[in-house]
């Protein structure tokens, strides 16, 4: 079993790996080269998201002699010092004042740029959080809440960030109207599934996903309307039709899907791609990988891979993250399989929820040893205490600050 959990462990790696953000950075510049400013003009550079840091230092390095001080954006974990770029962090997954103040800057430097300067945006998942921009009459606690309900009632990533955009400065194409008239290029790190470059931070450079009153239908139909904030209600109630947004050039950098490949090269013949699309609710994602694992050839090893981004209802006040959660509903619901097996999940940003780890490794063992540790694994889940869980059983995932974000990766050992 050792040998199964290290092998997962390292393909989680290999899936890290092949998101780093400087080596996709350079890769996308060598075939898409920097835009020259205007005579006269300056390049103004903007970093945005968990990968900031690595994307700003490889653009940096580009640049040379004519490098910016560019402005950097990313959460606390992730935050160091970078020669030649102002470093702000702020909080994720839930808002926070340094965001505001940081939105602030962000808008001040754009404030400046020219028709002759050439703004270049490095964009990586995270941003959305990262930037609280409250549209006029919105304050940042009225953002949170919304965050806050969003979250809770398992809305996925694309109907949040229809939401989100409708109620921010920047997201939905707002950066290019700050940056107007210097023309922008934008190098995005996807952690989002099917790449929606709308979605990807909310996507401050693209077109936005819907309408005010789309965003409205669907906070009604999932019966949350009532209970937001009621200067949000009325900010919906009143959005009007924005002008066209300036152009932009959008370039996809890196994915879910290279992690993926790369996993399903580094682990050899028996390795499988069963799903790219693995969303939805936690519960049914359980029930997809034991559904795979029932269906894997038994004459050899297997390993199976999926990639995607799942959500969680809450119903109790415990502490996890879909990952963990993930993994958990997997260890108890799965039948004997008369075969050793392992699985692991992980968010590639080392960080799932609220909490210190990345997600969770599991295997047949797992609900004994909650149990043996004076715990109950049933009680714990329906509380969504998935972190105090695999705590118990030694089978947390904890990686630390990756410095990038594809969303999740899971990986199914058979034996």
């Amino acid at each position: 079993m050792a040998g199964l959990r290290d092998t997962a462990k390292e393909l989680f790696q290999t899936a890290r790996r092949a998101a780093d953000p400087a080596l996709a950075l350079r890769a996308a510049l060598s075939e898409n080269p920097l835009p020259r400013p205007d005579p006269g003009g300056v390049y103004h550079v903007v970093s945005i998201g968990k990968a900031a840091i690595p994307m700003a230092e490889e653009l940096l390095r580009n640049l040379g002699d004519v490098a910016p001080d560019a402005l950097v954006i990313t959460n606390y974990e992730n935050a160091r010092n970078l020669p030649g770029a102002t470093v702000m962090a702020s909080g994720h997954p839930v808002p926070d004042e340094n965001g505001a103040k940081a939105v602030a800057e962000v808008i001040r430097r754009l404030a400046t740029a020219t028709e002759s300067d050439r703004v270049i945006a490095l964009i990586s998942g995270g941003g959305s959080a990262l930037l609280p921009a409250p549209a006029e009459g919105l304050t940042l606690e009225d953002k949170a809440e919304v965050n806050r309900l969003l979250l809770a009632h398992g809305f996925e990533i694309t109907e949040i960030n229809l939401i989100r955009q409708q109620i921010s400065k920047l997201k939905g194409g707002g950066l290019l109207r700050h940056a107007a008239p210097a023309p922008v290029s934008a190098y995005i790190l996807s952690d989002v599934i099917g790449d929606d470059l709308r979605v990807i931070a909310s996507g401050p450079t693209v077109a936005p996903i819907g309408t005010a009153a789309e965003a409205k239908a669907l906070l009604t139909e999932r019966g949350i309307w009532g209970r937001l904030p009621a200067p949000v209600q009325a900010h919906l109630n009143a959005a009007k039709a924005q002008p066209p947004l300036p152009q932009a050039k959008n370039i996809l950098i890196g994915s879910n899907r290279k992690s993926l490949n790369a996993v399903a090269k580094a682990a050899g013949a028996n390795a499988r791609i069963v799903s790219d699309h693995l969303t939805g609710d936690v519960a049914e994602a359980a029930e997809a990988v034991i559904a795979a694992a029932g269906t894997a050839p038994k004459d050899r090893p297997a390993c199976l891979i999926f990639g995607g981004e799942t959500t969680v209802v809450l119903q109790g006040d415990g502490l996890g993250g879909r990952n963990q959660e993930l993994t958990l509903r997997v260890a108890l619901a799965m039948p004997d399989l008369d075969r050793d097996w392992v699985f692991l999940s992980g968010g590639t940003d080392g960080r799932d929820g609220p909490t210190d780890a990345a997600g969770g490794i599991v295997d047949a063992g797992t609900a004994e040893r909650i149990r043996a540790a004076g715990q109950n694994p049933e009680a714990l889940l329906a509380n969504n205490d998935s972190h105090a869980a695999l705590n118990a059983a030694g089978d947390l995932l904890i990686t630390g600050a990756t410095g990038t974000n594809v969303a999740d990766v899971q990986i199914l050992m058979l034996a």
